[in-house]
């Protein structure tokens, strides 16, 4: 508890720490100074961006939840995190960014990047909305078998890829098969038309 040498000492003190509001017919209310947003202004500011209106809420300063059903089930979906269920432990839904769409969908194209592995068939063009990335750690057993060395590993899928002799060398052979049907289809249609126009 605080002495004071005079009651006008005391006074002073509270009209430095206190406002006082004048008494409203309902309650008498009293804040204190800290140069800090109270509490009615920060929902204030919260409810603006929401559903609900200021405005009609707050009454005497105080939040008055409201009646209206649709509005309260609004309300509760929003706060609702999305994730993919309890089945899953609740696996949050992540934000896509391009690195993040070019990477699922290289996963996605996976079977035709090697020939002798096959994959299940993809059930849906969509790319999925809940995953999770993570890294391989390779056991003890497996250090000269299926172990990358410093220099291959990279930070994403298509930088390994990319660094990849065997793929490159797919790709380039796979390439160069595609051009040459395609060529060849076209040879062939230039001399239909040739002919046809040496017939008439």
């Amino acid at each position: 508890m605080c002495n004071y040498s005079s009651v006008g000492d005391r006074q002073a003190l509270e009209k430095q720490c206190f406002s006082i509001k004048k008494a409203t017919p309902k309650a008498v209310s009293w804040v204190p100074n800290t140069g800090l947003p109270t509490s009615t202004q920060l929902l204030t500011t919260k409810l603006q961006s929401s559903i609900m209106d200021p405005e009609k809420d707050l009454q005497d300063g105080l939040f008055v939840p409201t009646r209206n059903v649709r509005k309260l089930n609004k309300l509760a979906r929003k706060n609702i995190p999305d994730t993919a269920g309890a089945k899953w432990f609740n696996m949050p839904a992540q934000t896509l960014t391009p690195e993040l769409k070019r990477e699922l969908q290289l996963i996605k194209l996976r079977g035709a990047l090697d020939p002798k592995r096959h994959y299940k068939k993809e059930d849906s063009k969509k790319l999925p909305k809940y995953f999770q990335i993570g890294t391989v750690v390779e056991g003890p057993g497996e250090f000269y078998s299926s172990r990358l060395t410093r220099a291959e590993r990279k930070a994403t899928i298509a930088e390994e890829l990319l660094a990849d002799a065997g793929v490159q060398t797919f790709r380039k052979r796979k390439f160069a098969e595609i051009m040459e049907k395609s060529s060849a289809g076209r040879n062939n249609k230039r001399k239909q038309k040739k002919s046809f126009k040496k017939r008439r």
